[in-house]
This record gives structure tokens, sequence and C-alpha cells, in this order.
């Protein structure tokens, strides 16, 4: 028997960050496949989760620093690698790495990464992961243990992988983003990757040489002590999610955890932040 969906196109404006807050909203409202477009996002729920009302709750739609607007439509079937084959392009980082879907052809880089991502984030796609990939490429991982954490789609564990790193934890708060972070780890041949569902309570008494994290401010800035109280001497700690302006307080929260500030890359206002211990 065919699911029902009910389908909402959203045109947003300005594009970022309003769309990436729309799905996290739409998210917690119950929607479970998004699309994102030029233009905004296509979002889907079954229609035996939907209700009239379902929008109430959806804040960023009454901001007035964003211009959003959407129509609906009963979806009979929903074909997912249809809709991700027609805007899914692959992504490449700094010629070395290729971000792509199954039904991408086979790129002659370093590292091919095959990834279906579902409702998870981190596809290469966004800034704070083009970003983090950029620093593990840049990084010597080798026999390192590494956490990735808010895994989402287990891209950045899967690369740290293909680079060397061994043994490796990836750990997210989301049961959807954990079971997609399992299917893409399997796709990938990875041999060294554990998959955690859950938050920084499962980080005690572990330690690592490498932590990374792409999450929101918020949540970094509340964890950082859990990070830094699990990395080994030398350590390494890849923070991103955030934005420029928010660079002094995630570096102070760093500094009261004893660690030095190390590097730093930005795109389009989007930051990526390396320290060390």
């Amino acid at each position: 028997m065919s699911t029902t969906y009910i389908g909402y196109t959203f045109k947003v404006s300005p594009v970022q960050p309003a769309t990436e807050i729309l799905i996290a909203e739409l998210g917690f409202a119950g929607f479970e496949s998004f699309v994102e477009n030029e233009e905004g996002v296509n979002a889907y729920i079954q229609k035996e989760d939907w209700h009239a009302a379902i929008l109430e709750d959806i804040q960023i739609l009454n901001n007035a620093d964003f211009e959003i607007t959407y129509e609906q439509e009963e979806i009979a079937q929903v074909n997912w690698n249809e809709e991700w084959e027609k805007n899914f392009d692959p992504i490449e980082v700094d010629g070395k790495c290729v971000v792509r879907a199954p039904f991408h052809e086979k790129p002659s880089v370093e590292y091919d990464i095959v990834i279906e991502p579902k409702m998870s984030f981190g596809t290469g796609h966004h800034e704070t992961t083009h970003m983090m990939l950029q620093h593990i490429l840049n990084t010597d991982v080798t026999d390192k243990k590494v956490l990735d954490m808010g895994c989402g789609t287990g891209v950045l564990a899967i690369l740290a992988e293909m680079k060397g790193a061994k043994p490796l934890d990836a750990i997210d708060i989301d049961n959807w983003c954990y079971l997609n972070s399992l299917e893409n780890v399997e796709r990938n041949n990875c041999k060294h990757i554990s998959v955690y569902e859950g938050d920084v309570t499962l980080l005690k008494d572990r330690k690592y040489d490498i932590i990374i994290a792409n999450i929101n401010r918020n949540i970094l800035l509340n964890d950082i002590h859990q990070y830094a109280a699990c990395l080994h001497e030398n350590g390494m700690l890849f923070l991103s999610g955030f934005y420029t302006e928010d660079i002094p307080i995630i570096t102070d929260e760093c500094v009261k955890n004893k660690l030095k500030f190390a590097d730093k890359l930005e795109k389009n206002n989007w930051v990526s932040l390396k320290f060390v211990n």
C-alpha cells in the first residue's frame, strides 16, 4: 500500500540561514523528508501525521527578517531517489574529495564518498560541512582516534577513516541521523566507525586524539568543556555550525578550558575553527 504525503513548497528569502532553521523546526513538527533547492525547500510529511494547524508552531514563518511563502499539495507517493537526483549535485572539495549520491557517476578523486542523505544534515552542500571536510583533508589523521559529534550523515567520520583514522565514534542525538549514518558507513565499506545514538553523556571516560563537532553555537558552548576533557594531550578540536560574529564567544569558552586557537576557515559568514590542547 502506498503512503500518502502532504508536500509543502517553501520559497525563502534570504535563503540562508532561514532555510536551515525552517528545516529544523519542521523536523520537530513531524516532517520527515526535505529537498533543498535554490529558492528554499520542499518538505514532506505523511498525511496521517499532518493536521491543519501544523505550521502554527513554526516560529520562523512569523520572523520579519525573512520572507517565506509556501504552497501545499497532497502526493500519493514520493520517489525520494528521484527527488534527490533532481536536487542533489555532487560536491567536490579541494579537488581531492567528492561527496555524491549512488546515482552519480564515480569520479576520479582520491576520496569518493557515497551517501544518501535522506533527512540527515551533512551532504557537503552546506558551508559548515564543506569546511569540516577541508579541515580533515588538511590534517594527518593516520591512526588517530576520532569522534564525529553530531554526525548527521556520517560523512565526516567516513572521510576521516578513508584518510587512515581509527578507531572512530560517530554520535548523533537524532534517531534518523543515527540510522542514516549506519547506512552510509556500510555503503562506504568503513570498518572502524562505531555509530551511537545519544549526546555528550556518552563521552564519559572516553578519550580521543581528534574531536569534530559540527552542531550549533548553543550546543557547542554547552559541551566544549566535555570535549576538552575527552581530548588526549596534543589533541585537536574542530568546531563549526556558527557565524563569524560568534567567534569571540566560542573562543572564550575554549580558552577557559585550556584550548588554544590554531586555525580558521570562513565561507559565506559561516566559520570553522581549530583548537589544540
